[in-house]
């Protein structure tokens, strides 16, 4: 692990911010480095109000939405609402299409098949709509490069709503709207919100047009919440204001389906981490093992009994999904182990009967071992896809362009991407990527970085600063756990090895005869000894709660020790 110090804002700011907000030198220093640098700021930031959340209409091509969705209503027109079938897409069907069905009957939900018809809008999905007589599409979430598929529709005489957030390319589809902050001629203030985020923009531009206020729109918020934690956007301005209420909807009022999943994991408070690592995963895998509907039918359903027969079945893909992904990991480590390639600056494995819905997962798994771009391909028809995962610091995606001539499509961002070529290609493009990344990756991107915000003493740790440091959550992407460093720390003689195989590492720390503290780090077992040799060591962590019998008391969360 590398571990790298932020900078340290001035003194003279450090200073001012004391002065203004009355706390901590360490407290103003953490908000200097997120950003915040005013009283005002800093309340904003501390005490989110769902009235600086912006004027939809802000958003360009909203009043052209909103007009052809009443314009539909009036005539008693069909509304097909469509969606991705991850997280985001399915929360965001889910959101619209029990939005309108509150006052409006005819409407319904599609969800593409991952293996029959792929990421986004769908032929498929159209000559559906066109069997069904739909005259309106609203897509979520996908849609903003599907010029071909809108013009497609138009011929049949379907109209479409595109509300996405990816980037768009040099041209928009023919959609009589497309609602995306990210388009060069939208001046809508915030330009990060999830697909889930554009389509609560849309129902608050509708519901103030019936005279309702956010207030009323409140119960839609889970969704965004769990849409903003599994999409991995950054939890500022606007997103943290969603984030910040949806999760109070969770933990307070959630809906019949998200109460539903929660009584089976029996998880009392929820933090968006919770979010991240229970509920996304249970939702993300009913696409992955069967089909996304399911998801949003659990999201919509009103009724308990029925909504926790549709949460065993989720569970039971979610126990699956797991099952597979361990398997098929193990088998990917193996064919890197047996062909020698533990030095390259690449991981590239393939097995035809490996399931498409979570190599995604196999790769980011690969990543965490060997720490460096990888791909996991496996047989889709009669091509190979694949999907890719890149390391910090490191653009997959333009790696992926220097390959462009043995790949046949492939699409993604900086960190993930997706692509599928001929089974002949394989080899070639094996070479070809690994010949790329060894030519541009830093080598020190190689090794995983920590950033650590602050150097901090052991006397100024209290349950002070720890009240002060939960009300910096929700946390997430611009907005991270404050991570520290701390030096000259001394075992007290507790520090042992815990859990299956003694892989977990629990200490108990003192500093110049602080403490002790108790700490446990995850997967840091083979780290005893740099603890236990008698010589003063460094350690970087986050501060954490430690529940037992009743008690609490603060420990650290060790993320590495030198």
């Amino acid at each position: 692990m590398r571990w790298t110090l932020k900078p340290k804002p001035e003194p003279q700011d450090i200073d001012r911010l004391v002065s203004e907000l009355r706390v901590e030198p360490l407290v103003a220093q953490l908000l200097l480095q997120r950003g915040i640098s005013t009283y005002e700021e800093a309340k904003r930031f501390f005490r989110p109000q769902l009235s600086e959340l912006y004027d939809p209409f802000l958003m360009q091509d909203m009043a052209l939405a909103v007009k052809r969705i009443e314009e539909a209503i009036a005539k008693g027109e069909n509304i097909l609402v469509f969606g991705d079938y991850d997280v985001d897409g399915t929360t965001s069907v889910a959101l619209l299409s029990s939005y309108l069905l509150s006052y409006y009957p005819n409407v319904a939900t599609y969800i593409p098949d991952r293996y029959t018809e792929g990421y986004g809008v769908s032929f498929k999905g159209i000559d559906f709509a066109d069997d069904n007589d739909f005259s309106l599409i609203v897509a979520l979430d996908c849609g903003v490069k599907a010029i071909d598929k809108v013009a497609y529709a138009k011929e049949k005489g379907i109209d479409f709503i595109i509300c996405d957030h990816h980037r768009p390319g040099a041209q928009l589809p023919d959609a009589v709207a497309v609602l995306d902050p990210k388009r060069d001629d939208c001046t809508y203030p915030y330009d990060e919100l999830c697909g889930c985020g554009v389509g609560f923009k849309l129902i608050q531009a509708l519901g103030s047009r019936q005279g309702r206020t956010i207030q009323d729109l409140m119960p839609y918020l889970d969704l965004v919440a769990t849409a903003i934690g599994a999409d991995i956007v950054p939890i500022t301005g606007e997103n943290r204001v969603l984030a910040y209420y949806g999760l109070q909807v969770i933990n307070s009022d959630p809906r019949i389906g998200f109460k539903a999943i929660i009584d089976q994991v029996k998880k009392e408070t929820l933090t968006i981490t919770d979010v991240v690592f229970i509920i996304a995963p249970r939702i993300n895998a009913a696409g992955r093992m069967e089909h996304g509907q399911h998801a949003v039918n659990l999201l919509t359903e009103t009724d308990y009994e029925q909504a926790a027969t549709f949460a065993k079945s989720i569970e039971q893909f979610n126990t699956d999904r797991r099952d597979l992904d361990r398997e098929i990991t193990k088998e990917a480590l193996l064919q890197i182990q047996e062909n020698g390639e533990e030095n390259r600056f690449t991981s590239v494995v393939y097995k035809d009967s490996w399931h498409k819905g979570v190599i995604g997962i196999v790769a980011s798994r690969l990543t965490e071992t060997y720490y460096r771009p990888t791909l996991v391909f496996t047989k889709s028809g009669e091509k190979l896809a694949a999907s890719a995962r890149s390391v910090s610091g490191f653009d997959v995606y333009d790696a992926l362009m220097g390959c462009s001539e043995c790949i046949e499509q492939f699409g993604g961002h900086k960190y993930a991407a997706g692509l599928t070529l001929l089974e002949e290609q394989y080899e070639a493009f094996k070479a070809q990527f690994e010949k790329v990344v060894s030519e541009t990756i830093d080598p020190a991107l190689l090794t995983p970085e920590i950033t650590v915000d602050a150097l901090i003493d052991f006397k100024d740790i209290s349950p002070k600063l720890m009240r002060i440091l939960k009300q910096f959550a929700p946390f997430g992407p611009g907005n991270r756990t404050p991570v520290f460093m701390a030096e000259n720390l001394k075992d007290t003689g507790y520090a042992k090895g815990v859990g299956e195989d003694e892989k977990h590492l629990k200490v108990s720390v003192k500093q110049h005869g602080t403490g002790p503290i108790g700490g446990i780090g995850f997967n840091l077992g083979d780290k005893l000894k740099v603890v236990t040799n008698k010589q003063p060591f460094s350690a970087v962590f986050s501060l954490d709660e430690n529940e037992w019998q009743g008690q609490v008391s603060l420990q650290l969360k060790l993320k590495d020790v030198k």
